[in-house]
């Protein structure tokens, strides 16, 4: 018997369970399954064949772009799940989707690779009955994977989401995003401090569809109420905190606004992680994570997702089927890998900024911090209020000019100089060369990028390395 055989055929010879996702199950019905496969024996078990029977999984073969409805909740989306009792997002991300509810069974502790681009029908009677919807199956590798829908169950339990889709990286997540839930001509608010490619589609790839775009300060309540008021918007999106300067937006303040309106608020918590915000919870309808940063936090793969309600995500899964993007189940293994130190690492990266935050707001060779835990930033309450921490990274201007920052930046040992954050690494930059250089100063210094602005991501190597290590190249300039 093929351990990683998912089939919903069975022989007499074998168990078959058929069974949804856990989270429409019964508690009762969850704990039934559980223990009928504990209770039988490693033989038995090892024949039995576990279906997850996912329906946002079946292929759409509607692609057209239809205007998303109002959105439905008036706060935040609440999710029957089998993982409440587990109240810790550390047991979440060790075991959500493996432990409860992996879909293949093995009597591995780790999720196994499964490496197909394509799934076989034993008769054509039963690739008729996928057709027709009565039995599931993986059919294309483009539709989904056995590794890649525990990773995927596994984000939905951290984020408290009905659903959940993983992506080739955070950029293709977005960009299918927009696509999927922003119809032709439809209009979008955003924020003016945000990740430069984002900014990118926004302005030069959603016009060719015909969709425009009301940008606003982060805080600027006024402006997205004067938005919503003179335009049809379809979706509010921004960054919490934002990339680089690390503004924060009132996620509940804001869906309640747009909600008002029958605007969708997607939010993208790279920044943050689950473990320090939960944007659904807030009241948003969707937030997308660039997954190569914390969530897989290892600086060795490519990934993003977006989790949501099962009605969205399944819009954005069936563009998904078209636009590609796939992201291949080793990837999906090594996030899996990944978020199960997610909050260890995240929590240690958290105390880490925070105190070299303080340190260089009173460093005479420093002119200014970006950090939201630290009493000056502009939304610090906001922050106080809608996070449990605030993240890894470190934003601050140097006393100098671009070639005393440089000096400031080479003389480092421990952080290389590198895009990207999240990683066990430490990585710094300055975002005028490493992001902006194609630019000219002018027309960087319009997004507020200075030539003296450094950008310093903490991994997890010891706090008192990296301070002495930060005070030492401050000491050389």
């Amino acid at each position: 018997m093929n351990a990683f055989d998912i089939s919903a055929r069975s022989s007499c010879h074998n168990i078959a369970l058929a069974t949804t996702p856990f989270r429409h199950l019964s508690s009762s019905y969850h704990l039934m399954t559980l223990k009928l496969q504990h209770h039988v024996s490693i033989g038995e078990r090892r024949s039995i064949r576990v279906v997850r029977i996912t329906a946002s999984l079946w292929p759409n073969t509607d692609s057209t772009v239809s205007q998303p409805s109002p959105a439905e909740s008036n706060g935040a989306l609440e999710i029957d799940s089998p993982y409440s009792f587990l109240k810790c997002d550390g047991s979440k991300t060790v075991h959500a989707a493996e432990r409860l509810g992996r879909g293949i069974v093995t009597d591995a502790i780790t999720t196994p690779v499964v490496n197909t681009s394509v799934y076989f029908f034993k008769k054509t009677a039963d690739l008729i009955d996928w057709k027709e919807k009565r039995q599931f199956s993986y059919e294309y590798g483009r539709y989904g994977n056995p590794t890649t829908a525990v990773l995927e169950e596994k984000m939905s339990a951290l984020e408290g989401a009905e659903s959940t889709l993983f992506l080739a990286s955070g950029m293709c997540t977005s960009s299918v995003m927009f696509l999927a839930l922003v119809p032709a001509g439809g209009h979008i608010v955003t924020t003016t401090d945000c990740y430069r490619r984002t900014r990118i589609f926004i302005a030069n790839m959603l016009p060719k569809m015909g969709i425009t775009a009301t940008i606003i300060d982060p805080a600027d309540v006024d402006a997205l109420e004067a938005a919503l008021e003179n335009n049809k918007v379809s979706l509010f999106f921004t960054e919490t905190p934002t990339n680089p300067f690390q503004r924060c937006v009132d996620i509940k303040l804001v869906s309640e606004l747009c909600h008002r309106k029958g605007a969708l608020v997607c939010i993208d918590g790279t920044f943050s992680t689950p473990i320090n915000q939960k944007a659904l919870s807030l009241g948003a309808d969707l937030v997308v994570n660039s997954a190569t940063k914390y969530i897989a936090g290892h600086h060795d793969v490519l990934a993003g997702c977006i989790s949501g309600s099962e009605k969205l995500i399944s819009q954005v899964r069936s563009f998904h089927f078209i636009l590609g993007g796939t992201l291949s189940p080793n990837s999906a293994y090594l996030v899996i890998r990944g978020m199960k130190t997610l909050h260890l690492r995240v929590q240690h990266q958290n105390s880490t900024a925070m105190k070299m935050a303080q340190l260089l707001e009173t460093h005479p060779k420093v002119t200014r911090v970006y950090y939201p835990g630290l009493p000056s930033h502009p939304e610090y309450a906001l922050a106080k209020r809608q996070m449990t921490g605030f993240g890894g990274v470190v934003c601050f201007d140097i006393d100098g000019d671009i070639m005393r920052t440089i000096k400031f930046v080479d003389s480092l040992k421990i952080p290389y100089i590198a895009p990207s954050f999240g990683g066990v690494e430490s990585v710094v930059n300055q975002p005028a060369i490493m992001s902006y250089w194609d630019l000219p100063r002018k027309e960087r210094e319009k997004y507020r990028i200075y030539d003296n602005t450094v950008r310093f991501c903490f991994g997890v190597e010891g706090y008192e390395d990296l301070k002495d290590d930060v005070l030492q190249a401050l000491d050389a300039i």
